[in-house]
């Protein structure tokens, strides 16, 4: 459902994640699954509820076995896809890893080919292997720090760098960055499913453990809250105990003021409104989200509801600049609701904004001297033009009102401006 709505609410969502950054620190049973529902009906997951997420990665799959036979003819159906899709939550990743490990028979012979086609009565035996950690190591990475003190630390995070290691980004972290900057050793990171994919390692609830190189002891919660690896803006970080569980209650009671703008492609089809889908993981493509019609009941689907504001309309109506405002705090919630509402962000190109779709809204409205310029422009966009403007919080120590903003990056606002050029019409943006 998607509303006309002038009314602000300030609220974002709990999401910590398993580390402390003291400042300046020098030292540092299985389950059985017998499941014969159809293959069709559970091949979407989508865990992003904080509980949810909680209770799974406490589990965390190790040592759970599926024993099943397959019913129906699944069609041309692989076996990591076809037990993913019978495990809720778990990544395909960590099931190819069990594949791989040996640990999955079909027809009583193990099978070690992930890509393996299954067949109407195979009896699949399966057991999940244990996660192997992660090393993450200090890093001598430049952070952009707005904000610090004892009990806490505000970074402006730059796109493209991921918040935390995971599979396929083990390095160049801000956790890495992190642990440089207030002198931890290495450490061990036991990952959650959601960090095995890709995009989806953005994920803002998920959570991981930290372990000391010496003792093993755990180092406890400090990063409360995450971005979208191509997402870039403000992130808070907690340096002690009390800090992290302060600003995790304020997550959660969605008193956190978040704000983020975004450029788009085309305009929203009001100046202001409030978007209310609920969203779950695409069944056809694991790393991207959709927001899906509520009368379809999917029981995976997660409420979500988003404000947003036209803030410009730009380029004759090619593009716009879109101030967001989050109820909930989903996976990718603006990305998809966005998506769904036509107007995909603009170098979004697993959303829908794509150079393409993005050209042959602008070529039109722009004249043919700055064609060019354009071109080149889009065609540098690697990630969606979408910037955490605006964080404020109560400070977990003083009890102050505390609020930061920064400006967007070179390659956000190298584009708004051309886009200006071609035509610019500025909105008063609404107040609560």
């Amino acid at each position: 459902m998607i509303s006309v709505c002038s009314a602000r609410t300030i609220q974002a969502s709990p999401s910590p994640i398993h580390f402390f950054f003291p400042p300046n620190r020098r030292r540092i049973g299985s389950n059985v699954l017998r499941i014969s529902s159809n293959f069709s009906t559970r091949c979407s997951s989508d865990y992003d509820e904080y509980s949810e997420a909680q209770s799974e990665r406490i589990a965390n799959y190790a040592g759970t076995r599926l024993e099943e036979t397959v019913d129906v003819n699944p069609g041309k159906v692989r076996l990591d896809s076809w037990i993913s899709c019978r495990i809720n939550g778990i990544s395909r990743a960590r099931v190819q890893s069990s594949i791989r490990a040996g640990l999955v028979s079909v027809n009583g012979r193990v099978i070690d080919k992930v890509s393996h086609n299954v067949k109407a009565g195979d009896v699949i035996n399966c057991t999940i292997s244990e996660l192997q950690p992660l090393r993450a190591e200090p890093e001598d990475i430049d952070l952009d720090i707005v904000y610090e003190d004892e009990h806490v630390l505000v970074v402006n995070k730059p796109a493209h760098m991921v918040v935390h290691p995971a599979p396929g980004n083990a390095t160049g972290t801000l956790v890495n960055a992190i642990l440089n900057h207030c002198s931890l050793p290495m450490v061990a990171t036991s990952t959650g499913e959601n960090e095995s994919d890709s995009d989806v390692s953005d994920d803002e609830f998920s959570s991981i453990g930290v372990f000391s190189r010496v003792s093993e002891a755990p180092i406890r919660p400090g990063i409360v809250h995450r971005l979208d690896k191509g997402t870039s803006g403000l992130l808070v970080v907690a340096k002690d105990e009390h800090s992290h569980a302060h600003l995790s209650a304020q997550f959660k009671q969605h008193s956190i003021e978040r704000v983020y703008i975004s450029l788009t492609c085309g305009v929203p089809p009001s100046t202001a409104g409030r978007i209310e889908m609920p969203i779950c993981r695409d069944p056809n493509n694991r790393i991207r989200m959709t927001a899906i019609d509520g009368t379809k009941n999917n029981p995976h689907a997660k409420y979500a509801a988003s404000r947003y504001n036209v803030m410009e309309i730009l380029a004759q109506g090619g593009s716009s600049l879109v101030e967001w405002r989050l109820e909930t705090g989903r996976t990718h919630q603006i990305r998809a609701h966005a998506k769904y509402m036509g107007i995909p962000l603009l170098g979004d190109e697993v959303y829908g904004g794509t150079k393409s779709m993005a050209m042959s809204l602008l070529r039109t409205r722009a004249s043919s001297n700055c064609h060019g310029q354009l071109m080149q422009l889009v065609s540098s966009l690697e990630r969606p033009c979408l910037h955490a403007l605006t964080l404020g919080f109560v400070h977990p120590h003083t009890g102050k009102n505390i609020r930061f903003s920064c400006p967007p990056p070179t390659d956000f606002t190298e584009i708004l401006s051309q886009l200006r050029e071609i035509g610019t019409q500025k909105w008063q943006v609404t107040k609560s």
